[in-house]
């Protein structure tokens, strides 16, 4: 009966996966803002975990600590980008699919991921967490260890940035149309 224990840490992991899975990879796409990396950096999370988890002492902290550590991930693998830069060759955009206007329309919410994109990165995490995962001010403070004040101040700077990158969007959506009408 030694395969007693296992079998439950690996119920347990899994339970710990199907809960928290899904809002992990949503901030993870919200930091990265593509499906490969968030994916990545969402496993990554969870292998920490599996690795390290046995260490947190307080079990109604998993939440808090699993966004922690996806975000310091992220935070390293920014670091590593930052230092050796991946450069796309300019030939493949040419070769991409076309998207036609009536997909375009449909598009709000990655609109609004990509608007967040934008946002300096102090602003994109708090308003990730905030808006996208709904944590509260105590869980993001927490989540990228700063304290509530500076979480505030930062939500309120980086919505006001993310409603002028979406005001600067719509109007030179709105100078295409008037241009391809007149054009």
């Amino acid at each position: 009966m030694s395969n007693a224990p296992d079998k439950v840490a690996e119920a347990d992991f899994e339970s710990l996966v199907d809960r928290y899975y899904q809002p992990l990879y949503r901030f993870a796409f919200s930091l990265t803002r593509t499906e490969a990396e968030a994916g990545d950096l969402t496993q990554q999370t969870f292998y920490v975990w599996a690795a390290k988890g046995h260490q947190l002492r307080d079990r109604t902290k998993v939440k808090t600590w699993l966004f922690t550590t996806l975000y310091r991930e992220f935070l390293t693998a920014k670091r590593h980008q930052d230092r050796f830069p991946h450069v796309e060759l300019e030939e493949a955009g040419s070769e991409g699919p076309t998207v036609s206007p009536g997909i375009i329309n449909q598009l709000d919410a990655e609109t609004v991921v990509q608007a967040l994109g934008r946002v300096e990165d102090q602003y994109q995490a708090p308003l990730a967490l905030f808006y996208l995962e709904e944590h509260s001010y105590k869980e993001i403070s927490e989540i990228l260890n700063v304290p509530i004040g500076t979480v505030q101040s930062r939500i309120a700077r980086g919505k006001a940035r993310l409603q002028r990158i979406l005001l600067e969007s719509v109007e030179a959506n709105k100078a295409q149309t008037v241009k391809a009408r007149h054009g």
